[in-house]
């Protein structure tokens, strides 16, 4: 049997051996397309080759694309686990041209590929073409030697490609392969081309147009190719398999769910099985690329598979997290085609354990609400949408996996109510979202990178180089000339200022040339390989062609610098210290200080920051030289240099090594190993020292550490320094004596503070008589105007003169900063005849205020003018004798 791993590498090399380069696969979080979620297609990294904004070495590629498709337009979510052929994670495999080869060499490779390299029996393959492609059709019958029978012309817009309203487009030529008379269903084009009979399993599109926006077609100078073919089908084709998810890829994922299930995977668990299975590979490759679950954007799309794949598990009785115990059974069978999921395996493994234990919390308590509801349903009566709507918002059901659930159960649901209680948080999410990737790069960069090349950076050796103007930007169109006072953005075909990427901000510093040019550099950025200084012109013109001296500041450079390389060991530690599964998140690395953000479930506690910074410094002192090296990616990451999960790298990486010889990692391992392409110190003394800030959370599983480093630091240790010497001259106490001084300070304000507390309580009480009492009516009145009393204190004073006046009325009013807080208090005998929440409304009114409360023996309010306290007393008075 070809199992799927000998059906991948005979296509890349059937392709190799005809001169096509091997490219390897993109991330899944695309880099030129911010209108995609997810790659979904293997022509995804090539789209600004086929649009002509992007060139390549090659003119000829083959890749082995991952894709996903489980959110916006692409989503096939709700069907895997039900149908033979619905995945939310496929690998394409495709062969690309880009002006080279067109429709006679596509048809020659694909029909030799199929019939001579896989052996496919010809008179089991036919094909479709756009119906007005004679072209195609004669070729069709030319190199294949197929029939008008096995030829069927399709007019509709499935066999012709677009890439969009405007662009490349052409028609398509899909190849399928006939089951058997056996399976039903009808050929591509009949009323049941839906069946299992015919399945396509190769796409052939012909690039030759461009689509205007007038409706236009016009024939483009190098017409391309671009192919997709499904991996998942074809083994099942080649396998003799009419169901992807029985192919040996598949199976052997969905054998370990069963082993460590311990239920079997056919049955009425199949499903459960197939499920788990599909969204294994999803969520770990998702996870690889750098994808995190969260409520939002790709990780919420992230966190549905992934839920999704935990319900299954415990329908399957799973008592424990399962899911991520697939991990190595996954890796073992795909690792070595995609080497990202070794690299990340910790990562997957700790992700998916922490995502499924917190949903296993609340899993049982959604389906239980879930079973109250549908229980009180009629047989075909839709589930309510607010009850979909709870579980979403209080137990995390994503909607679909409430359909899931639903399906099994042949109901509906009221996804309309649904729609309505969810309306503000999808506006919101909408608003949020702004596409996938990078954002797409301005025309503009890629006409001048077309043109000029390549800016050739020269700031690893120097800060100071010369270069030559090869474009100005005046409010975002290209001049000739600048004048002095003019805003502008210069592209040198080489030199010193670093463009920001990586996390390292950009340089900033000076342009000058001899005929008395200055411009003022204050930020530098990198567009397609073009590093764009973006600045004013203070004295002098600059044009195109001009030659002028970049100057970096140098001071600013420097502190970059070991922030960049702190940034480097402080990464290593972590990893040591916390696991291998902290990866990075995200970085800033700026002159002041650094900012670095890991993948890591849970706070990192003081006794962990404070190893990691001292792992840290003791790497500084060691003072070994920083190495930095050019090599493939492959070779440095084989050679054990970390790379960032979904990073775009060229041909060629710079890898940086520092920190000395580490023992843990054996002979001639760096205690630090990176691809990296910011500027870094000569030797980690350079960086002086290291201080960690703070560490807080950034989002569910995402920490944020800050440092400083070398100067930044020392300014950092003298500011705070500082602060203890002033406060110690403040106390006239020594730095060393502070503490202890601070400690006596706060337990003597105790006790003055106690005493305060008493003293007033003595004022208040009349020192302990009833002397200070009055006669209203018949009832004994006590009133008390204190200052700056807190209102707090108020109620225990009452208690207090209720001690001593056994029967009668208390009223305490305290001002404080021109408001005024009042109590009445009344004892036990008399709360029949007056009740404390009347007699201080009446007192609030007086003072400005409204309502107050409490209980019929003692109530208290407020009001805003204080200086009303004796008329709120009077009128207290008034009311006992009404």
């Amino acid at each position: 049997m070809t199992t799927a791993k000998e059906i991948r590498s005979a296509f890349l090399d059937y392709f190799a051996r005809n001169d096509h380069e091997v490219v390897a696969s993109s991330p899944l979080v695309p880099q030129n397309d911010p209108t995609l979620l997810f790659t979904n297609a293997g022509m995804v990294q090539f789209k600004n080759v086929f649009t002509g904004q992007e060139k390549r070495p090659y003119d000829r590629a083959v890749t082995t694309q991952k894709c996903v498709r489980a959110g916006g337009k692409h989503n096939d979510l709700e069907n895997v686990g039900y149908t033979a052929r619905h995945h939310t994670f496929f690998e394409m495999l495709g062969n690309f041209s880009f002006g080279d080869y067109f429709k006679e060499n596509a048809i020659e490779l694909a029909w030799n590929l199929l019939t001579r390299e896989y052996g496919l029996p010809q008179e089991k393959l036919l094909v479709t073409v756009y119906h007005d492609d004679e072209e195609a059709v004669d070729l069709w019958k030319k190199i294949a030697g197929l029939k008008d029978d096995r030829i069927i012309r399709i007019a509709t817009s499935d066999n012709f490609w677009s890439m969009g309203d405007t662009g490349p487009c052409g028609p398509c030529s899909e190849i399928f392969f006939d089951h058997g008379e056996g399976i039903p269903g009808g050929p591509p084009g009949s009323p049941d081309e839906d069946g299992d009979r015919f399945i396509e399993i190769w796409n052939l599109v012909f690039m030759q147009f461009e689509q205007q926006a007038n409706g236009d077609r016009l024939s483009l100078p190098r017409p391309s190719i671009d192919t997709g073919m499904g991996l998942e089908r074809l083994a099942a084709v080649l396998q003799g398999k009419h169901d992807n998810y029985d192919i040996d890829l598949m199976q052997k994922i969905i054998q370990a769910s069963a082993e460590m299930s311990n239920v079997a995977s056919d049955g009425e668990f199949a499903v459960s099985h197939r499920v788990i299975a599909d969204h294994l590979r999803s969520s770990s490759f998702l996870i690889a690329d750098g994808v995190l679950p969260s409520n939002e954007g790709r990780g919420y799309v992230l966190r549905r598979i992934m839920r999704r794949a935990m319900r299954h598990a415990h329908i399957l009785g799973a008592k424990d997290p399962l899911v991520y115990k697939l991990v190595p059974s996954l890796v073992d069978e795909m690792g070595s085609a995609f080497p990202e999921l070794e690299r990340a395996q910790s990562l997957i493994t700790e992700t998916l354990k922490l995502e499924e234990t917190r949903f296993k919390e609340t899993l049982g308590r959604g389906l239980k609400l879930l079973g109250d509801a549908t229980d009180k349903l009629e047989e075909d009566e839709a589930l309510p949408g607010d009850v979909a709507f709870k579980l979403y918002d209080t137990f995390g059901f994503p909607l679909d996996l409430t359909k899931d659930i639903l399906r099994g159960q042949e109901r509906d649901l009221d996804e309309a109510g649904f729609d309505a209680a969810m309306q503000k948080q999808k506006d919101a999410a909408r608003a949020a979202w702004t596409g996938s990737g990078d954002a797409a790069t301005d025309r503009i960069w890629f006409d001048i990178h077309d043109r000029e090349g390549a800016t050739e950076f020269l700031g690893y050796q120097t800060n100071t180089a010369e270069g030559q103007v090869q474009a100005i930007l005046v409010d975002g169109k290209e001049v000739s000339a600048a004048d002095a006072g003019t805003d502008v953005m210069i592209v040198l075909n080489q030199t010193a200022f670093y463009g920001e990427s990586g996390g390292q901000e950009g340089d900033t510093g000076v342009l000058v040339s001899e005929s008395g040019l200055k411009v003022i550099i204050r930020d530098t950025q990198k567009k397609e390989n073009l590093f764009i200084h973006i600045g004013t012109v203070e004295t002098g013109s600059v044009k195109v062609a001009d030659v002028v001296e970049t100057q970096v500041n140098s001071d600013r450079r420097d502190r970059l610098r070991a922030h960049h390389s702190a940034t480097h060991l402080l990464h290593e530690a972590l990893r040591q210290r916390l696991g291998d599964h902290v990866t990075q998140k995200g970085s800033l690395v700026a002159e002041d200080r650094l900012r670095f953000d890991i993948a890591h479930p849970r706070p990192v506690t003081e006794e962990q920051l404070r190893l990691v910074e001292k792992d840290v410094n003791d790497h500084i002192r060691i003072n070994a030289e920083v190495d930095v090296h050019l090599t493939t990616p492959e070779e440095a990451i084989k050679a054990g240099a970390m790379a960032l999960f979904g990073e775009k790298y060229g041909d060629e990486v710079r890898v940086v090594s520092m920190g000395g010889p580490d023992a843990n990692k054996g002979a001639g391992q760096s205690y630090s190993t990176e691809l990296c392409g910011g500027t870094h110190v000569k030797r980690t003394g350079d960086i002086g020292f290291v201080k960690i800030v703070s560490e807080g959370g950034l989002a569910a599983g995402v920490r944020r550490i800050e440092a400083v480093a070398g100067a930044a630091a020392l300014d950092y240790v003298n500011e705070r320094e500082q602060i203890l010497s002033d406060a110690s001259d403040v106390l006239k106490t020594s730095p060393a004596e502070l503490a202890s001084r601070v400690n006596g300070l706060v337990e003597e304000r105790k006790r003055l503070e106690k005493e305060l507390k008493e003293t007033r309580k003595k004022l208040a009480t009349g020192g302990g008589s009833d002397q200070a009492a009055e006669k209203v009516g018949d009832v004994s009145f006590a009133s008390r105007l204190l200052e700056d009393v807190p209102p707090k204190d108020l109620k225990p004073m009452a208690d207090e003169i209720k001690k001593t006046l056994k029967s009668g009325v208390i009223v305490l009013i305290a001002a404080n900063d021109g408001k005024a807080s009042i109590v009445v208090s009344v004892t036990e005998d008399l709360t029949s005849q007056f009740n404390a929440v009347d007699l201080v409304r009446v007192g609030s009114e007086a003072l400005g205020g409204k309502g107050g409360g409490g209980r019929p023996d003692m109530a208290q309010a407020g009001g805003p003018d204080a200086s009303k306290a004796d008329q709120a007393i009077e009128a207290i008075k008034q009311f006992l004798v009404a």
